[in-house]
């Protein structure tokens, strides 16, 4: 049995997916619903059980003998988010449990951690998981600050050497884009809301750029789509000897302009890009550049090459965007 916390989110969603394509077995989605079209990404799947989170550790007591992997996805994920008390309990104090049950019950565990991490990337993009790199981290936010005091929380029992689960890996994701995020509004990648003004043949206004060493449209960042981000998964299922804290990026920073000019081509459309202020309340908080440091995953023998901005972004208009049916 596997359990998906946050298994109806994007990229739990996406996973979920996957092990049932690989006929993984019994899988189980722990998330809230709610009342919104997040059911949707779901619907397709086959599940063991559905599971609300405050009802997970009743769950995994009823099902311990059987639970092989945890795959942590669940969290408040929502930059702009505010209320620090509710992004603690969801992304620092549920992580901390579930590690303690898994590692106490013998269960891999595989968890979601973040590039928002890196702040504002003056301390570079390395995956280096010593308690003194970091500490040295400064997110922006407090939902990158929530999941570097888990990695910290993680790398002091390693560093101890505390109970543990029998395989644990931390992944620092990117700016991930593909099917099923739909539920996410104004938290959807930009690829999403560019794409029914490129399908209308209308302008899309990015931010301008206020970092005088970026031009508007040049802010750069790690784009990568959701299929490498859960082959990366898939790949730490099959090698349970790999443990450690790990990008999942492309490796390659690309700009807003290329991205957003890559969802217009994808419908046949020349671009139509207009600039407008990047919010007062995020403006000082605005990562302009992130690129993900791959060799640590690399030496750990993932070998699989990453998609480009322009192919992955083709995929998601075409097999999913603009298809009838656009869930995977």
């Amino acid at each position: 049995m596997i359990l998906v916390t946050g298994g109806a989110g994007f990229i739990g969603s996406n996973i979920l997916a996957a092990l049932e394509e690989r006929g993984a077995g019994k899988l189980v989605a722990c998330d809230r619903l709610r009342s919104g079209t997040k059911w949707h990404n779901i619907a397709k799947r086959e599940l063991a059980d559905i599971v609300h989170p405050e009802q997970v550790f009743d769950f995994l007591e009823a099902n311990r003998k059987h639970m092989e992997v945890v795959i942590h996805m669940g969290a408040i994920s929502a930059t702009t988010e505010t209320d620090a008390d509710k992004i603690i309990a969801n992304n620092f104090s549920l992580s901390l449990a579930l590690w303690k049950w898994c590692a106490l019950n013998n269960v891999r565990f595989i968890y979601a951690s973040s590039a928002a991490t890196y702040g504002d990337g003056q301390q570079g993009f390395e995956d280096d998981y010593s308690m003194e790199h970091l500490a040295k981290l400064r997110p922006l936010n407090a939902y990158g600050w929530s999941k570097n005091l888990f990695d910290r929380r993680v790398a002091r029992k390693i560093s101890v050497g505390s109970r543990r689960p029998p395989q644990w890996a931390g992944l620092k994701f990117f700016n991930v884009y593909g099917p099923n995020e739909y539920h996410k509004g104004g938290q959807q990648s930009v690829v999403a809301q560019v794409y029914p003004h490129a399908v209308a043949g209308a302008a899309y206004q990015l931010f301008k750029s206020h970092n005088p060493n970026y031009a508007d449209g040049g802010q750069l960042r790690d784009f990568v789509w959701v299929g490498d981000v859960v082959d990366v998964v898939m790949w730490l299922l099959d090698n349970p000897a790999v443990n450690g804290i790990y990008n999942v990026g492309t490796g390659k920073a690309r700009s807003f302009i290329d991205l957003a000019g890559a969802v217009y081509r994808s419908v046949g459309k020349e671009p139509n890009i207009k600039f407008r202020d990047t919010p007062i309340e995020i403006r000082d908080k605005y990562q302009y550049f992130t690129e993900a440091d791959m060799d640590r995953l690399r030496a750990a023998g993932y070998a699989k090459p990453f998609t480009s901005l322009e192919k992955g972004v083709e995929t998601y208009v075409k097999s999913f965007l603009a298809a009838p049916d656009s869930y995977r």
